[in-house]
């Protein structure tokens, strides 16, 4: 399968919120050292601000040795373990110093399906949207560990690509961000609207749909 251009660095040199968006309908792309490509439509992302608006964000205290990477240069990873069981996968945005980081929630398995249902441990039968759909299953399907802190989200390994699917416009939705006890109102997480990979969201939450075209 053949997808667009990679997205460059200046893509994620914009603001959070504007990457989160921008990221849905856009394709991350992992090849394994075995020379295995993964990939999937990226179809959910939360954003995190660094500005000290955002009292969820792991930035919000400031720079520390857990969340370095966080603070640039944008366009590589942010990983780091949470509650010490699933590693979390974040695309570093903004103005360098700043602790702006968009954290990837969940993709549309799309090449080495296969691959993925093993890092993952899945059996052949397993329901598909069960392989990436949450940040944990997202990082162990694409086999992305802590030790990918800092790695670059630009290169040949890891990138992240528009997608040749679809030039139809994209319903997106943005509401209220998940498993959050500070600033989980905040309207940062988008998903694409209906699509069955998408990690559940939570009774009563309030959502508001948005549109735009691929580019």
């Amino acid at each position: 399968m053949r997808f667009g251009a990679k997205l460059p660095r200046s893509f994620f040199e914009q603001p959070c919120t504007a990457v989160a968006r921008e990221l849905i309908g856009c394709v991350l792309v992992r090849v394994l050292p075995n020379g295995v490509r993964l990939a999937g439509l990226l179809v959910e992302a939360e954003a995190y601000l660094g500005d000290g608006s955002d009292p969820g964000s792991h930035s919000h205290r400031g720079c520390t040795e857990r969340n370095r990477s966080m603070f640039g240069p944008a366009g590589q990873l942010y990983a780091y373990r949470s509650y010490g069981i699933h590693t979390c996968v974040n695309l570093v945005c903004g103005e360098p110093g700043v602790g702006a980081a968009v954290l990837l929630r969940a993709v549309e398995p799309l090449d080495g399906m296969a691959q993925m249902q093993r890092l993952r441990g899945l059996g052949p039968d397993a329901p598909i949207r069960r392989i990436a759909s949450g940040p944990g299953r997202l990082a162990q399907a694409f086999g992305l560990s802590v030790q990918h802190d800092g790695t670059s989200a630009l290169g040949p390994e890891l990138c992240v690509r528009r997608s040749k699917a679809s030039s139809k416009a994209l319903a997106i939705v943005v509401g209220p961000r998940v498993g959050l006890t500070k600033g989980a109102d905040l309207p940062y997480r988008f998903h694409l609207d209906l699509n069955p990979h998408v990690s559940p969201w939570r009774a009563g939450k309030r959502r508001v749909a948005l549109r735009r075209r691929t580019q």
